[in-house]
């Protein structure tokens, strides 16, 4: 509840909730043409202020993705309405795990084995994916693909519900993504891994082809976010 000085929290707006359901729409139905298959979409709100996220929301997205822990924590505490299931995306640090303990759904960036120890410790049980690097660059995150295997393994030895696998293109052409999407597919397909979390505003077309069952879009969904 609100403090009485204080007024009540106001709803999304209208227009705003509009144009992303009817960019959802025809992101929907941009899918539904590469694949009969049930590819998830995750919503990526980061950068964007709270009012965004709920107006996602109540465009009908239920799962909305953020990079950074103390903005995801914020977020998750100033929303109002229905709670969305939270997916952490980004590369995340040993001790931010408990800024968002109690409010992430899926660890979408697990890619060594201290950050598992570290959920697994604070959540147990945890719904994580194991990201693969696909890129090569410093700083991007990720799991060298052929260090997958071991820490899959080592995630389940900690207790951890290893959904599946995740991975960021390279930057530049759409197309240069194609070989790292192909590879985190024949990784998850050796693995007996269903999910395959991949895609995003500028690439998503080639990652579906590949095999991805899920996508992170941002800037096709809620528009470009202000610079940091």
């Amino acid at each position: 509840m609100a403090p009485l000085n204080e007024p009540p929290p106001a709803p999304p707006q209208r227009a705003l909730v509009e144009q992303i359901a009817e960019r959802g729409a025809q992101l929907r139905s941009r899918i539904a043409e590469l694949t009969d298959r049930d590819v998830a979409v995750v919503c990526v709100t980061k950068g964007h202020p709270v009012e965004v996220a709920a107006a996602a929301v109540a465009a009908g997205f239920t799962r909305l993705g953020e990079n950074y822990a103390q903005e995801l924590r914020d977020k998750a505490a100033a929303l109002i309405g229905p709670t969305p299931e939270w997916h952490f995306i980004g590369r995340l640090q040993t001790n931010k795990v408990r800024l968002v303990d109690r409010v992430v759904s899926l660890w979408q960036s697990v890619d060594r084995a201290a950050l598992a120890d570290r959920i697994a410790q604070r959540v147990p049980g945890a719904a994580v994916l194991v990201q693969v690097d696909l890129a090569g660059l410093a700083g991007r995150g990720g799991c060298p693909p052929e260090d997958v295997p071991a820490l899959v393994e080592h995630c389940r030895g900690r207790g951890l519900d290893v959904r599946g696998l995740m991975g960021v293109g390279p930057p530049g052409p759409a197309e240069e993504a194609r070989p790292g999407f192909r590879l985190l597919t024949s990784i998850a397909d050796d693995l007996g891994l269903e999910e395959r979390s991949m895609g995003m505003s500028d690439d998503l077309d080639v990652a579906i082809e590949a095999g991805s069952t899920m996508v992170r879009v941002g800037s096709a969904l809620v528009g470009p976010r202000a610079p940091r």
